[in-house]
């Protein structure tokens, strides 16, 4: 059972419970309407009465999918939330990401959890950057993708422009599955090429159809110029695009596309409706020896995140947990792959933002929280006892290093408690110098050095600051010869430091200085990306 539930739920009857499971992301540019979107969905689902407001006990009703007081204040999402909810008989788990290009390596690894996505698009600006390094990321695992695009309600690119700009700049065929009539001003409803029908924005029903050439007999929509030429430039479409496959759909290659406005709650409920007919049940997750099926009966599942101090007056952390296999009950020992220990999970969540309730049990494509006091880690993969590895999560070289300055030399342990916790999290990197006891902080943007002093001051009570270390470039090193790598470490002590995980970290003034210790030491390997286990 989960969090929240639909009004109606219609029954599914399937052999497996995890073939009802749709676990998804939101990806986007920021201020591409991705935060609106997620709870226009929610309250499509039932999930919420309002958006912006949890259906639930009095004093959560205010309870968004951006919870931490910074998001708020800036109204940016910076953390990934889980929302687990009912929808048609279906078990929904919606991965809020972080729309903020600073916190890309968090939605990266919360993009491994995932299989499909909803890609969110403004009508105005089309393919953002940030929307290219998401999709990307998408394309490496080919996950299934539909389009949303946003903000139709507003002036914007033509729907023709739009669909020619995805395909070119993604490589992506596109079917539509909404079309607009009209945009901005003028914008007069949609066309519902799946139900065969026209709404008015409200969502009120103007037409049904059999064929598009139906609505010719229509007097009140022929006499539309707008109308008009919204069906003259769908027949075009059409005409240019590939219809709906499904098996392509599945396998990344073509995404289905659908126009509205997040904020006025247009297309909304035929955007829930595309999930939940068409997107994928959860598949097999890459691992060492093998592939997990989810239909394997024994339970897997991996860390693709941890937060730290959800409840700021338990100081809690929780290990979010993607399920690979098998029926997950609570109680159950599973064995930590990685440090080789059984652990009782005693009381896994299910999330709705920061509200939780108990997981008696879960399925394959679930996401379960697991309190725990630093024993899981992002990457570990929890097993009834087989010997498996999840791949594909990674550590990103940072591009800002900074060193930690602590204010008041009293509380240096409570910072190095602060800076573990965090690392852990994966929202920044905490490394040690092999000479000397500086901290070093390594992260992707200038909004994590902004969001890591402050949930350091507010969480731990530890103000710190940063100063630059006169490096710019971070590469962890490693070699097939051993001995070769003792030297490097050895001639470049003063520019090494060592990761949470005491892996070596070659430090450099800049990419002219990195390139030259690659061309000085051929035997050593300079990485960007490494794997977390």
């Amino acid at each position: 059972m989960s969090i929240a539930s639909a009004a109606e739920v219609s029954p599914r009857p399937v052999s497996e419970p995890y073939r009802l499971r749709r676990t998804f992301a939101i990806i986007s540019h920021p201020d591409a309407g991705k935060t609106t979107l997620t709870e226009r969905l929610l309250a499509a689902a039932g999930a919420i009465q309002s958006a912006g407001a949890v259906r639930g006990k009095a004093g959560q009703r205010s309870t968004r999918s951006d919870w931490m007081e910074m998001e708020q204040q800036r109204g940016i999402s910076i953390t990934s939330s889980v929302m687990t909810f009912d929808y048609d008989g279906l078990t929904l788990n919606l991965l809020d990401t972080p729309g903020h290009s600073d916190f890309s390596e968090d939605t990266y690894r919360t993009l491994t959890a995932v299989d499909a996505a909803i890609m969110v698009i403004d009508a105005a600006k089309g393919i953002e950057a940030q929307t290219l390094k998401l999709f990307e990321v998408c394309r490496l695992r080919d996950i299934p993708i539909i389009t949303f695009i946003n903000k139709v309600d507003r002036e914007g690119q033509s729907p023709l422009d739009l669909i020619d700009e995805i395909q070119g700049k993604l490589a992506l065929d596109l079917t539509p599955v909404l079309w607009p009539i009209g945009q901005g001003v003028d914008f007069g409803g949609y066309i519902d090429l799946i139900e065969k029908r026209v709404l008015n924005p409200q969502g009120k029903i103007i037409a049904e159809y059999e064929a598009l050439e139906d609505l010719l007999e229509v007097e009140a929509l022929v006499e539309n110029p707008v109308f008009m030429t919204a069906l003259e430039t769908l027949e075009m479409a059409q005409a240019m695009l590939p219809t709906f496959d499904l098996d392509t759909f599945h396998a990344g290659h073509l995404s289905p596309v659908l126009f509205g406005s997040a904020l006025k709650g247009v297309s909304v409920a035929e955007l829930l409706r595309t999930l939940g007919d068409w997107g994928p049940e959860p598949r097999p997750q890459p691992a060492i020896p093998a592939p997990i099926a989810p239909a394997d009966k024994k339970v897997t599942g991996f860390v693709f995140k941890v937060q730290a101090n959800m409840d700021a007056n338990h100081r809690d952390r929780i290990a979010f947990v993607r399920l690979c296999s098998g029926t997950f009950e609570r109680g159950m020992r599973l064995k930590n792959v990685r440090s080789g220990k059984d652990m009782a999970v005693s009381n896994p969540m299910f999330f709705f933002g920061n509200n939780r309730e108990l997981a008696e049990e879960a399925v394959a494509g679930d996401i379960v929280g697991i309190p725990n006091h630093g024993t899981l880690s992002v990457g570990d993969t929890l097993t009834e006892g087989a010997n498996i590895n999840v791949t594909g999560i990674p550590n990103f070289a940072p591009e800002i290093i900074r060193r930690v300055r602590l204010t008041d030399a009293m509380k240096t342990k409570q910072m190095a408690k602060a800076l573990s916790d965090l690392s852990e999290e994966g929202v920044t990197q905490v490394f040690r110098r092999m000479v000397g006891a500086d901290w070093i902080v390594g992260v992707v943007g200038q909004l994590q050095l902004e969001v890591l002093s402050a949930r350091v001051a507010k969480e731990y009570g530890v103000p710190i600051t940063f100063e630059s270390l006169g490096y710019e470039v971070a590469r962890w090193v490693e070699s097939d010869d051993p001995e070769e790598l003792k030297r490097f470490i050895t001639a470049q002590k003063m520019n090494m430091a060592e990761d949470r995980a005491e892996a070596p970290v070659f430090l450099a003034q800049n990419a002219w200085w990195a390139d030259r210790a690659k061309q000085d030491w051929p035997k050593i390997r300079f990485l960007t990306t490494k794997e977390r286990h």
